[in-house]
C-alpha cells in the first residue's frame, strides 16, 4: 500500500471536463457519474494503462439545458486546471459543446449523444461518441414496418434538434421503402393540439421522438383522446426508465393507472448498451459484474428510478475508450518530445494524437463491442423490446451492419395481430333494388304490349274512315315511339350487378338511343297534328279554305325532320364526347360492431366529360317543343275538323307528357346519387306518360269502331222494325234500350208527319190565292176613264211587283208566263230543291239513318 501510495503521489493528473445531466429532461447523469468514476478508479489501479498519470473528473450538472451549458462550458474553460477532454452527456448540450470545442483544439466524448447531426464531422470534427446515433433506431423501425405490412405511418417529435433529425433521416428511409408518413406533428412544450392532430388525421402507426418528461405528457394526451388500444401501435425510445409511466409527474393531471392503460403494447427500439454475451473486456469485467458493482456504488437504488441506468455501460466504456486512446498517444508523443501534460489549448499536435488513437479505437467493453464510424459514432445491435403488462419484453435483435433480424416470436397484440396502419376501407357499390326493378319491369311490358295491340288494331282497321280521318300512320308512329320509350326502362334499370364493366357503355348507349328516339317518335307525331291544326285554324277566312284541303306527306316530313334532328345531335354527342362509366363516391360509413373498417359506397353513372352541356342543349330543344305543344293545344282546344277528328285527345296527351318531362327531367338530376328514387321517378313518369297517351289516343277509336260495327250488323239484318221484334224476344239484357229507341223514333216520326202535314195545308192555301190572282189578271182591263170612275167597292188590282212574290222560301214565277208554274203540279215534290223530306220519303226503313 505504501508503493502505490508513493507511486500515486509521482503520477500527473489529466483532467475531464464533464457536463453530466444530473436533472432535467434526461437525468442520465444519475447512473452514468457513478459508473464513469467506477471507470475512472479503475483506470487509475491499473499499472498497464496510463503508468504515469491518473486521471480526474471535474463535473457539472447541466440539466440537458443548453442554456446552463454554455456557462458551464465558459467556467470549465477559464477556470484552471485544464482540460484534456470534454465529455458532455445529451444531444442539445453536445451540439453546443462539440460546436464550440474545436475553438479550443478539444476532444469531445459523448455518452449519452444520439442525434444524427452530430454526425456531420464538417460541424463537429473533433465529436466522438459511445452512444450509437439516433438514426440507429430508423433502419430497425424500417424493417418493422416492413415486417407488419404497413404502409402508413405517422409522426410526433418534440421541436429539438436530434428529434429533428432524426426524423428527417427517417423520412428519407421510408420514402426508399415504399412507405407514407401521412401524418407529421411537432410540438415544444404542450403536446395536446398535436395530439388531437392525431386524432383527427385517423393516425394508426405512430412514432413518438421526445424527451421521457415529455413522454408522460404525450401519453396523458394520448389517453384522454382515446389515441391507444387495439387499433393503435406507438413506437418510442427505448432509453427511458423502465418504469417512466408509473413516475409521478406533477406536470400531468393523468393518473398512474390511465398512464399504465395508455403505454400497454407500445414498441420501443433500444440500441444494446449491454453485453449479452459473457465477455470480459478491457476493464476484465462482464457486463453482469458490471452490474453489480453499479448497483452497489447506487446504495440499493431502484434501477427504474435511476436516471441513465441504461445508459451507464456507455459513461463506462467512454471513460476506458479515453483511457486507451490517451495510453496509445503516449508513445508517438514521447518520440516527437512530447508528453500530455503539456497540452494547452493550442496545441493542435497532442489534439491530433488523441483524434487518430479515438478513431482507431476496438475493444470490447461492457456495452458491447466499441467501435468508431468516420462519423465518431458508435456502430450497435438494436434490440426491440415490448411492454407486455405493464412491463418491457424482448421481442428481437436487428444487426444493421448485416440487415438481419432476430425475432423470438412473442410479440403480443390487444387484438388478434398487428393492427392496420390505416382504417380498412371497402369499396361496396350500390346497386338498384331487384324487387323494384321486377316491378317496373312488368308494367313495361304491359305497356309494350298494349302499344302491340293498339298498333295492331290502327293498322287492320286502317281502311275505315274513322280511322282515316285520325291519320293513322301518324297514330302507328306514336304507339311505336311508346314501345321504344317503354323499352328504354330496361336499360335504365341494369348496372353493374348484371352487367361487367366493359359492357356498361354499351347499355348506357341503349338508354340515351331509346329513349331519344322514342320521345322524337310519339311526342312529334302529336305535335304535328297539333300544329296542323292550329295552322289550318288560325288564318284568315279568306286562306283558310285554302289549307284544309290535308296533304299528309307534309305531316310526315315534320316528323321526319325532329327525328333526324335527333339522330344528328345524338351521333355528334357519341362521337365527339361518347358516354362511359363514372363512379361516385359517397361518405364512408361506420359498420356495425367493433369493427376497424369503413365502407365507402360506390355507384356508377353514365356520363361524359361535358355531361352538363349535352344535357342543357337536348332538354333546353325538348322543352321548347313540349312548351309549343302545350301553347298549341290550348289554342286549338275548340277547334273541330274532320281531317284529324282526334286533335282534341292528341292535346290531352301532349298536356300529360309535358308536365310530367318538365317534372321528371329536373328531379331525375337532383336524385342522381340515390339510385332507387332516380329510377322508380324517371321509370314511372315514362310509364304514365305511355299510358295515357295509349289510352287517350286509342280507347276512344276502339270504342267508335265497336260502335260502328253494331250499327252496320243492325242495318244489314233487315228493318228496324224486324230488328225490335228480333231483339225484344232475345230476352236478354239489350231489349230494353232498343225498345226506348224505337219509341222516341216513332215519337220523331211523329213530329215530322205533322209538320209535314201543316206545310202541304200551307201550301194548298197559297196555291189557291195564286190561282185567284191569275184569274184576275186574264181579265180585260177597262179604258182609263171607265177605270177612273169605277165603284170603290172593287178595289182595282194592284201592280206593284212585291205584290206578285211568293212567301219566303218559295221559288219565284216566270214573269212573262201567266200559267201555273210546272214545279206546283206535284206537292210531293215542292220541297225536292231545298232538300227537305216529305211524307212520302219518310219510308220506315229510312228511320234509322235519320235519327242517326
Amino acid at each position: 500500500h505504501a508503493f502505490e501510495s508513493s507511486s500515486m503521489l509521482c503520477k500527473k493528473k489529466l483532467y475531464i471536463g464533464a457536463l453530466f445531466p444530473m436533472s432535467g429532461g434526461w437525468p442520465g447523469g444519475q447512473a452514468c457519474l457513478p459508473a464513469a468514476q467506477m471507470a475512472l478508479d479503475l483506470v487509475n489501479k491499473r499499472t498497464d494503462i496510463l503508468p504515469d498519470y491518473e486521471l480526474e473528473l471535474i463535473y457539472y450538472d447541466s440539466m440537458c439545458d443548453p442554456g446552463e451549458a454554455t456557462k458551464l462550458l465558459y467556467d470549465l474553460l477559464y477556470t484552471e486546471p485544464i482540460k484534456i477532454l470534454l465529455m458532455p452527456g445529451c444531444s442539445s448540450v453536445s451540439t453546443l459543446v462539440a460546436e464550440a470545442a474545436r475553438m479550443w483544439n478539444l476532444i469531445v466524448l459523448s455518452y449519452g449523444s444520439s442525434s444524427p447531426a452530430l454526425s456531420n464531422r464538417q460541424r463537429f470534427p473533433t465529436f466522438f461518441r459511445t452512444h450509437p446515433s439516433a438514426t440507429l433506431h430508423n433502419p430497425t423501425r424500417v424493417q418493422l414496418f416492413q415486417k407488419w405490412k404497413w404502409t402508413k405511418i405517422a409522426t410526433i417529435q418534440q421541436t429539438t434538434e436530434v428529434f429533428t433529425s432524426t426524423l428527417d433521416d427517417l423520412e428519407q428511409r421510408v420514402k426508399e421503402a415504399g412507405i407514407e408518413i401521412s401524418v407529421r406533428q411537432s410540438f415544444l412544450t404542450d403536446p395536446a393540439v398535436a395530439v388531437k392532430n392525431l386524432k383527427r388525421q385517423d393516425a394508426r402507426i405512430i412514432v413518438g421522438l421526445f424527451y421521457e418528461t415529455e413522454a408522460r405528457k404525450v401519453f396523458c394526451e394520448v389517453y384522454k383522446e382515446k389515441l391507444y388500444g387495439k387499433k393503435y401501435v406507438w413506437f418510442l425510445i427505448g432509453w427511458y426508465a423502465d418504469n417512466w409511466f408509473k413516475i409521478k409527474d406533477p406536470s400531468i393531471n393523468c393518473t398512474v393507472e390511465q398512464m399504465t392503460e395508455a403505454v400497454e403494447g407500445h414498441v420501443t427500439t433500444e440500441i444494446v448498451m449491454l453485453n449479452p454475451e459473457t465477455v470480459r473486456g478491457a476493464s476484465n469485467l462482464t457486463s453482469q459484474e458490471f452490474l453489480a458493482q453499479l448497483m452497489s456504488k447506487l446504495g440499493g437504488k431502484n434501477p427504474e428510478e435511476t436516471g441513465g441506468f441504461q445508459e451507464a455501460p456507455l459513461a463506462y466504456d467512454a471513460v476506458w475508450a479515453l483511457a486507451l486512446a490517451l495510453n496509445k498517444t503516449v508513445g508517438p508523443l514521447k518520440a516527437k518530445g512530447r508528453r500530455l501534460e503539456d497540452f494547452n489549448y493550442n496545441n493542435k499536435d497532442i489534439t491530433a494524437e488523441i483524434y487518430r488513437a479515438l478513431n482507431t479505437s476496438s475493444f470490447e467493453g461492457v456495452s458491447g463491442h466499441v467501435v468508431f464510424d468516420a462519423q465518431g459514432s458508435r456502430m450497435a445491435w438494436t434490440l426491440i423490446e415490448q411492454l407486455q403488462g405493464g412491463s418491457y419484453k424482448k421481442i428481437g435483435y436487428f444487426d444493421m451492419t448485416k440487415g438481419n433480424l432476430s425475432w423470438y416470436g412473442n410479440d403480443r397484440w390487444i387484438g388478434s395481430g398487428p393492427p392496420a396502419d390505416q382504417t380498412v376501407v371497402i369499396q361496396k357499390f350500390r346497386y338498384l333494388s331487384q324487387k323494384l326493378f321486377v316491378s317496373v319491369s312488368v308494367f313495361a311490358g304491359l305497356g309494350i304490349l298494349m302499344g302491340i295491340v293498339c298498333l295492331t288494331f290502327n293498322i287492320y282497321n286502317s281502311n275505315v274512315r274513322y280511322i282515316q280521318n285520325s291519320q293513322p300512320y301518324l297514330n302507328n308512329m306514336t304507339a311505336v315511339g311508346c314501345m321504344m320509350a317503354l323499352a328504354a326502362v330496361f336499360p335504365l334499370g341494369i348496372d353493374g350487378l348484371h352487367v361487367r364493366n366493359s359492357q356498361f357503355p354499351v347499355v348506357c348507349q341503349f338508354r340515351l338511343w331509346l329513349l331519344g328516339l322514342g320521345f322524337s317518335l310519339a311526342y312529334g307525331s302529336m305535335f304535328t297534328k297539333i300544329w296542323w291544326v292550329h295552322t289550318v285554324f288560325t288564318k284568315k277566312d279568306e286562306k283558310k279554305d285554302k289549307r284544309k284541303h290535308l296533304e299528309p306527306w307534309k305531316l310526315y316530313a315534320t316528323v321526319g325532320a325532329l327525328l333526324v334532328i335527333d339522330i344528328l345531335s345524338l351521333m355528334i354527342w357519341q362521337i365527339v364526347d361518347p358516354l362511359h362509366i363514372t363512379v361516385e363516391k359517397f361518405t364512408k360509413e361506420a359498420p356495425k360492431g367493433d369493427v376497424d373498417q369503413l365502407i365507402e359506397p360506390l355507384l356508377q353513372h353514365c356520363s361524359s366529360e361535358k355531361m352538363n352541356t349535352w344535357l342543357g342543349v337536348v332538354y333546353g330543344y325538348k322543352g321548347l317543343l313540349l312548351l309549343l305543344g302545350i301553347f298549341l293545344a290550348y289554342e286549338t282546344k275548340s277547334v273541330s275538323t274532320e281531317k284529324i277528328n282526334d286533335h282534341r285527345a292528341v292535346g290531352m296527351a301532349i298536356y300529360n307528357v309535358s308536365v310530367l318531362c318538365m317534372i321528371t327531367a329536373p328531379v331525375t338530376m337532383i336524385l342522381s346519387s340515390k339510385q332507387d328514387a332516380s329510377f322508380a321517378f324517371a321509370s314511372l313518369a315514362i310509364i304514365f306518360s305511355v299510358y295515357i297517351t295509349l289510352v287517350v289516343l286509342f280507347v276512344p277509336k276502339c270504342g267508335v269502331f265497336v260502335c260502328l260495327v253494331q250499327m252496320r250488323r243492325l242495318i244489314t239484318r233487315g228493318e228496324w222494325q224486324s230488328d225490335q221484334q228480333e231483339t225484344m224476344k232475345t230476352g236478354s239484357s239489350t231489349n230494353n234500350n232498343d225498345e226506348e229507341k224505337s219509341r222516341q223514333l216513332e215519337r220523331e216520326n211523329k213530329e215530322l208527319q205533322k209538320i209535314i202535314q201543316e206545310k202541304e195545308e200551307r201550301v194548298s192555301e197559297l196555291r189557291n190565292q195564286l190561282s185567284e190572282r191569275q184569274a184576275l189578271r186574264s181579265r180585260k182591263r177597262p179604258t182609263s176613264s171607265n177605270q177612273n170612275h169605277s165603284s170603290p167597292s172593287l178595289p182595282a188590282p194592284q201592280n206593284d211587283p212585291k205584290s206578285l212574290l211568293p212567301p219566303p222560301g218559295y221559288p219565284l214565277p216566270a214573269s212573262d208566263n201567266h200559267s201555273l208554274p210546272p214545279t206546283f203540279s206535284n206537292s210531293s215534290t215542292l220541297y225536292q230543291p231545298d232538300g227537305k223530306i216529305n211524307r212520302n220519303n219518310c219510308h220506315p226503313g229510312r228511320l234509322q239513318l235519320l235519327y242517326k
